[in-house]
């Protein structure tokens, strides 16, 4: 979830179709394709050696260079980092949403929970997750990292009501809220002890983290922080040209407007919770502000009345989970057509091994370069979203 990810970047050619769709678009053929391809990464990416961890890519040579980190690119290692990581924990959650497959996945949640502890540094304080497992070496703390692994303890949190999950969430806020200063008014930075910038994944995460612990402990302390993060990201990184969400803000008071998909979807999201907790409809208007604009920004208009959006498979999720949680409310289907029709196109280009181009169509993407765990494992969760939205179910509803 880092800024350098020019090497990742991809091309999505998407089509609007209605949400009451032909049979290859049912709830069971979504959550088929889900459970296939999570069994296949499963199957894939395991570390024997490592209990509840992955590698980083499939087939891992251990030669890749990786450039999502902050100063010089570094080599894949014998497990993967927690950002890749991440996207199994997420999958597995919304898997646990569908009913007639909550028994089977509950022991794999508890697979990924052991798997994310060894991240987990006490050796600092406050204690947080390390970009990876802290018995293999010391590394830098990212407080996006933090945000994800808050996250999805909450999403846990709701499938299960075990304490110990929604302990742990609060457990990373505080870490996350070790990075607050007023440099800028507030906010956090991306990396523990750099204060160079302050960037949208760190405080969207934690905006979302800060709302999902108050939707799961009805403690307003949560609520007011997430409003705090929230004003902070919409005065600060709100592009008044696009409409969409600016990359980061530099300790200077420049803006780097670089645009990502995933830094609006975050705000999005956040709009959303914000309407449900407040009723307010300032923040549904704002939710449908963004929804639209990076519909507009993001997408290119090309022949045969398709549309070309540019980003990597994750950064989409993340802006679909935002587009699902407005659609909850207001019912429009658009946005969630034309990443189902996306996503529908995708199945078609799988590899030898069952695994995915990460460019969805398949064009220009080398057979030989290993797969990432994170372009796979952001796949599942679609296919899994998507079961759950032709089912007729919120996940929202959940909470």
């Amino acid at each position: 979830m880092k800024m350098r990810l020019m090497a990742f970047v991809t091309g999505f050619l998407i089509l609007a179709l209605p949400l009451s769709g032909p049979a290859q678009d049912s709830s069971a053929i979504y959550l088929k394709r889900a459970e296939s391809l999570y069994t296949t990464i499963w199957n894939l990416y395991r570390a024997p050696a490592y209990p509840g961890l992955f590698t980083e890519n499939y087939p891992s040579h251990h030669n890749d260079t990786l450039t999502y980190f902050q100063g010089s690119a570094v080599k894949e290692k014998a497990v993967s980092f927690l950002w890749p990581f991440s996207g199994m924990f997420s999958a597995t959650n919304v898997l646990l949403k569908m009913p007639a497959a909550r028994n089977k996945y509950l022991p794999y949640l508890d697979t990924l929970v052991t798997g994310v502890e060894a991240y987990c540094d006490n050796s600092r304080f406050p204690p947080g997750y390390q970009a990876y497992p802290v018995k293999l070496e010391k590394s830098d703390r990212y407080y996006d990292d933090n945000g994800l692994v808050g996250m999805d303890y909450m999403e846990a949190y709701f499938n299960t009501r075990n304490p110990i999950y929604l302990q742990r969430a609060e457990e990373v806020f505080k870490f996350i809220l070790s990075g607050w200063n007023a440099d800028l008014g507030g906010g956090v930075t991306w990396l523990e002890g750099h204060k160079d910038q302050k960037p949208a994944c760190s405080n969207g995460t934690a905006t979302l983290v800060a709302l999902k612990i108050y939707s799961g402990s009805k403690n307003k302390y949560y609520l007011d922080w997430g409003l705090k993060f929230y004003n902070w990201m919409m005065r600060n990184l709100l592009d008044s040209a696009t409409g969409v969400i600016s990359n980061d803000k530099k300790l200077d008071g420049s803006v780097n407007k670089t645009f990502w998909t995933y830094n609006t979807g975050f705000m999005l999201e956040a709009s959303v919770m914000l309407y449900h907790f407040t009723g307010d409809k300032k923040y549904l208007t704002a939710a449908q502000s963004l929804a639209a604009a990076a519909y507009r920004h993001f997408g290119n208009k090309t022949g045969n009345g398709k549309v070309s959006m540019l980003d990597m498979p994750w950064f989409v999720v993340v802006l679909f989970r935002g587009y699902e949680a407005l659609y909850d409310v207001d019912g429009n289907p658009d946005y969630i057509n034309v990443i189902a029709q996306n996503v529908n196109d995708a199945w078609m280009n799988k590899d030898r091994h069952g695994l995915l181009s990460k460019n969805w169509y398949g064009h220009n993407d080398d057979p030989a370069k290993p797969k990432w765990l994170l372009d796979e494992s952001c796949m599942v969760e679609f296919y899994a979203r998507l079961a759950r939205i032709k089912k007729g179910r919120s996940l929202m509803g959940d909470r």
